[in-house]
């Protein structure tokens, strides 16, 4: 099934996509968003079907947010998780941290839950503080059941679904400070969406991640081709540390980023930046103007 959460009257409301129409969850528009951000999950899981009350309404009619708006936690992230994207984050001059070249294991790291934004929302400049934000479109996991220790052979059990986050990147300040964090973690600098999509409605060894700037095709790979695939990655994370139903693990960005130019290719004021995956739809943003924080 396909979820999604917009604006309502009174606040956020979660619904399921049924074609150009979004029809609202029962209780879907008294979520604590704040405290629960995981309203979806509640509605379906463990064999229990999406229960909807109302009217369905057009997709168009309404504005979308992120699927989980206000996640509970720091939105898990792992780096260098495509060969190629490795290759050139070594050749551009930004990695600063101590190991380069393919990684042996998964490079993690987060993002503050304050990045998150939704679709068509501008993704802030921030030019006070970067002159090279960059572009990673990546395959995000939502968590379903909580876990801890997790095997790579039932990691997926763990699985609610998957929508598509923009890892979008302050390049100088990552290098700066020789870790990511805050070079990543700057408030909107994580769209995502248009929606939350069941893990049964998508192949996940083999959905096609693209990344168009103005209309120019950037990124272009399948995830068959992630260094660490999905199982390895939650049995790598949940060791000794227990993911909660809501967590988000972003899994990695291909090749192509403005980095991997020469020169780089930043995003500038009035860039559109549409990212398409298999089955998830298309999450589009627009670069903000100058000065606008």
């Amino acid at each position: 099934m396909k979820f999604a959460s917009f604006l309502g009257p009174t606040g956020i409301v979660a619904g399921v996509v049924r074609g150009a129409a979004v029809v609202p969850l029962d209780g879907g528009d008294s979520v604590d968003w704040a405290g629960q951000p995981t309203g979806l999950l509640q509605h379906i899981g463990g064999g229990r079907e999406a229960i909807t009350t109302g009217t369905e309404v057009p997709l168009d009619s309404v504005e979308l947010v992120a699927p989980i708006p206000v996640p509970r936690r720091n939105i898990i992230c792992v780096g260098q998780n495509y060969v190629e994207h490795s290759i050139e984050f070594d050749k551009s001059g930004f990695n600063a941290t101590a190991g380069k070249g393919i990684p042996d294991r998964p490079v993690v790291f987060t993002k503050a839950p304050t990045t998150v934004i939704g679709p068509e929302q501008e993704i802030p400049a921030h030019d006070e503080l970067t002159q090279s934000l960059d572009y990673e479109a990546e395959l995000a996991v939502i968590i379903g059941r909580e876990g801890r220790d997790i095997s790579p052979d039932d990691a997926m059990s763990h699985v609610w679904g998957y929508t598509i986050i923009n890892d979008v990147t302050a390049r100088d300040i990552q290098h700066a400070h020789r870790q990511w964090f805050l070079g990543k973690s700057k408030d909107g600098l994580c769209p995502m969406g248009p929606f939350a999509v069941t893990a049964d409605e998508v192949d996940y060894r083999d959905m096609l991640i693209e990344t168009r700037i103005n209309g120019e095709l950037r990124q272009s790979a399948k995830t068959v081709d992630l260094i660490f695939d999905i199982p390895e990655l939650i049995a790598t994370i949940s060791a000794g540390m227990t993911l909660v139903p809501g967590d988000i693990i972003a899994t990695g960005t291909p090749p192509g980023v403005g980095i991997g130019f020469d020169p780089p290719r930043f995003l500038r004021a009035g860039d559109v930046i549409e990212m398409t995956i298999t089955g998830l739809g298309t999450l589009v943003n627009t670069v903000g103007a100058a000065g606008n924080p």
